[in-house]
């Protein structure tokens, strides 16, 4: 949290288990499923420790995945609401079987990455890609995954250098829709002058300006 967690590398392992931070009902609050009856599966760790980053993903659980299937159904007894993997970053641990196991199951999946690790996922999983900037530049998102990605998010931030710019990260040519949100960084006047910058970098590269709804209604 506020690049204070520890740098972790890819797991290996079957994917019986994995590290869960939490698992819960709400609304996807940003980007293609905005608005969206969801259900969040918080995987633990990160491969990145971004200084704005406002999520609490380093504790855990180790929860097999037939428990956490038996959640998601709970949650969801009447119809089948998205799913959203996220972190963290979701790639780091072995995700392919419960992505599989999901898609088998009815569901509608999205993963939240950065896009700099990946796992073998099922055709139908679409992935959400919100590159990140480590003071190098934004690297290019890894081919294997870039065929799954619907869309990429970038963040933007009046204050901070890094993050001021929609980058070319292997999108070109392709039919994959740019999200551009503002850096939520807990202070009003940064955030309106963040969200002015959004607005203007939507509007010259004709993005689409993503706002957190969830945090609009002040819900997880």
């Amino acid at each position: 949290m506020f690049g204070t967690n520890k740098i972790l590398s890819a797991e290996s392992g079957d994917g019986l288990y994995l590290k869960v931070n939490s698992i819960f009902d709400t609304i996807q609050g940003e980007g293609i499923y905005s608005g969206f009856p969801s259900i969040f599966i918080r995987l633990a760790g990160c491969n990145l420790a971004c200084k704005f980053c406002d999520t609490e993903f380093d504790a855990y659980e180790e929860i097999h995945i037939d428990d956490i299937l038996k959640k998601v159904n709970e949650l969801s007894p009447d119809y089948k609401k998205l799913i959203v993997l996220t972190g963290g970053e979701p790639f780091r641990q072995p995700i392919s079987l419960i992505c599989q196991k999901l898609v088998d199951g009815g569901f509608k999946v999205q993963i939240e990455t950065n896009g700099l690790l990946y796992r073998k996922i099922p055709e139908k999983v679409d992935v959400v890609c919100s590159p990140k900037n480590t003071g190098a530049g934004y690297k290019p998102i890894r081919k294997d995954l870039l065929t799954h990605v619907k869309a990429l998010k970038f963040l933007i931030s009046s204050s901070n250098e890094l993050y001021q710019e929609v980058a070319e990260v292997g999108q070109k040519n392709t039919d994959i829709k740019i999200y551009v949100q503002p850096i939520d960084e807990m202070d009003a006047i940064l955030n309106r002058n963040n969200e002015e910058l959004a607005m203007k970098i939507a509007i010259k590269h004709n993005a689409i300006l993503s706002l957190q709804i969830h945090k609009i209604l002040g819900i997880t």
